[in-house]
């Protein structure tokens, strides 16, 4: 929700009832952080000019932990519960995770399959001898002109067939290209830009 009304904080005194808890997040539809508010953009601030808010970040969000400390970097991220949900991964509190785009390998695609054949027919051309046939084997012999029982002959063939005279089919192995450009490709949710801010002076929260 937004406050459609209100006014300026112009003294201490105004100010006690309204005063953050130092470290409080808020998101605001104006365009600037307010006094003693800062932007959320992970940002190093010294430890020893914000201590008592270094006492509640520590090093959660970043920084060395000596001179420095980090806010949270909100930018481009939203917010989750710190905690387990049902059914879900248990999440820590500073630990940032997600990506903007993804990129599908074969393992998480829908399970499918390609089919391919491939028929090949082949004209053959063949030689025949002229002559008459002299032995009965056909091992190393070709088919001859005979009338007698011995219709092979082991001379060199002199006669051309006709293309197509003799023809058959034979089987080939077919390899499917793979396709598609592997480019990743964005799962952002939709999205509002405003403007995240951090209190970096206000009342210190008492955990009783």
């Amino acid at each position: 929700m937004v406050l459609l009304s209100g006014g300026f904080v112009t003294t201490q005194a105004n100010a006690q009832a309204s005063d953050p808890f130092l470290g409080q997040l808020a998101y605001v539809g104006f365009g600037f952080a307010p006094r003693d508010w800062a932007d959320c953009n992970g940002q190093l601030l010294s430890i020893s000019q914000h201590t008592a808010l270094f006492a509640l970040l520590g090093t959660m969000y970043g920084g060395d932990g000596r001179t420095t400390f980090a806010l949270p970097d909100m930018r481009g991220r939203v917010p989750i519960h710190v905690g387990q949900g049902t059914g879900l991964p248990s999440f820590t509190q500073g630990q940032g995770g997600g990506d903007d785009t993804a990129t599908l390998n074969i393992n998480q695609i829908p399970p499918h399959a390609h089919s391919a054949s491939t028929s090949v027919t082949m004209n053959l051309k063949a030689r025949a001898h002229s002559g008459v046939g002299g032995t009965a084997a056909p091992e190393g012999a070709v088919l001859a002109n005979s009338g007698r029982e011995d219709i092979y002959s082991s001379s060199a063939p002199d006669v051309d067939m006709a293309v197509g005279a003799v023809t058959g089919t034979a089987d080939a192995a077919t390899t499917v290209n793979p396709t598609g450009g592997g480019q990743p490709f964005s799962i952002m949710q939709p999205y509002l830009v405003v403007r995240c801010i951090i209190a970096l002076q206000g009342v210190f929260p008492s955990r009783n």
